[in-house]
């Protein structure tokens, strides 16, 4: 991986929150994007954070590290505890490491090292056709190929509109763009301004500063995106030109 690995920290501890903080900071290749020291705050920001995986402390008020793994629904997770019982459940959850404290910076390396060895293996495999999000229908499963074309609801910016395949709409219930680039596969979609995403599939063809896309509007033509000069970069890339 070319970029720095994304980390998320949780112990309900501070000063072992600080310190595991610290050691993060001495590996190169690694960037820690937010430290929390309560599971809920976690869970209440998680999805509005871009992230590569993250160090969980196990033994915490509230809510474990091992049901907040299952929460994460598949992203790489490092266990740091004091205890060695939990290793056996944390391994069952498919954990990347699981670190005794303290932790030393030797051994969280060679953790960093697993994770960043676990997310080069699954480049350029397309293992998962969908993801799940609540929407005004309730909880959906989206399926990647038929996501053609997303936008931000006119009604409420923390919503996104979804047009699918088949011609159906749904609403997307509190989800920013960065958590949608890092759930959809990044060869098959693109942002092209700040309100609007779309599936490679969908372009019809495009200048300089406008796509035209192959969606029907309801007066019968076709749907033309505004292509911004902070994404024109990026698409130009995807479609290799």
């Amino acid at each position: 991986m070319n970029t720095k690995l994304k980390c998320l920290l949780l112990d309900d501890e501070l000063p072992g929150l600080t310190y595991l903080k610290m050691l993060c900071q001495q590996i190169p290749n690694m960037e820690v994007v937010k430290a929390f020291d309560s599971p809920m705050v976690f869970l209440n920001e998680v999805s509005n954070l871009n992230f590569d995986f993250c160090i969980l402390d196990i033994e915490m008020p509230e809510m474990s590290g091992l049901q907040i793994a299952n929460i994460l629904d598949g992203k790489p997770v490092v266990f740091a505890t004091a205890y060695k019982e939990y290793a056996a459940d944390a391994f069952d959850l498919h954990a990347i490491d699981y670190l005794r404290k303290p932790i030393q910076l030797e051994r969280l390396k060679q953790a960093v090292e697993k994770v960043e060895k676990a997310l080069n293996s699954t480049i350029g495999m397309d293992t998962k056709k969908y993801f799940q999000w609540n929407t005004n229908k309730g909880k959906s499963l989206l399926f990647f190929d038929k996501i053609l074309y997303i936008r931000t609801s006119s009604e409420d910016p923390r919503d996104k509109i979804a047009h699918l395949m088949d011609g159906e709409i749904c609403v997307l219930k509190n989800i920013n763009f960065d958590t949608l680039s890092n759930i959809l596969p990044s060869s098959q979609f693109c942002r092209v301004n700040k309100k609007e995403l779309i599936a490679i599939s969908a372009v019809q063809y495009f200048s300089h500063d406008e796509i035209a896309t192959n969606l029907l509007q309801e007066n019968g033509k076709n749907l033309l995106l505004t292509l911004s000069d902070s994404f024109r970069k990026d698409f130009l890339l995807k479609l290799s030109v």
